[in-house]
């Protein structure tokens, strides 16, 4: 089975049915990946300049020495012309959902005394001292 982007590149749809940008938005993750498309924000075309937003500096860094072969990759899934050049900008990225977790109990030394009678000793002995 071929990828969306590679079909995409091959049908030359006209303009009526996807528009460039469109076009720019579906070949981007086939050009990089899953998972390094999961890393990046939204990717918009302005002329032939598609620009894609990240994270960081670090990643804007490190995709700005790969645009050679990420271009190479886009040519090949939209045709040349299509886009001439990558620009990297630093935007604000929208976290997922987190899980809350259940703070845990507070660690209890009795907790660790096997005997349950012992264990209630220990206890009461603590609450006189303490008292």
């Amino acid at each position: 089975m071929e990828r969306a982007g590679r079909l995409i590149g091959k049908l030359r749809l006209s303009s009526k049915v996807a528009s460039p940008e469109e076009m720019a938005r579906a070949a981007w993750p086939a050009a990089v990946g899953k998972r390094l498309a999961a890393r990046t924000g939204r990717v918009s075309l302005y002329g032939a300049t598609m620009v894609v937003e990240v994270e960081d500096a670090v990643w804007q860094s490190q995709l700005s020495t790969l645009s050679s072969q990420i271009l190479g990759k886009i040519e090949k899934l939209l045709g040349s012309g299509a886009v001439l050049k990558l620009e990297f900008r630093i935007g604000v990225m929208r976290r997922m959902p987190q899980r809350v977790e259940k703070p845990s109990p507070l660690f209890d030394e009795a907790d660790g005394i096997k005997d349950p009678s012992f264990r209630q000793i220990y206890i009461a002995s603590r609450r006189r001292a303490s008292a």
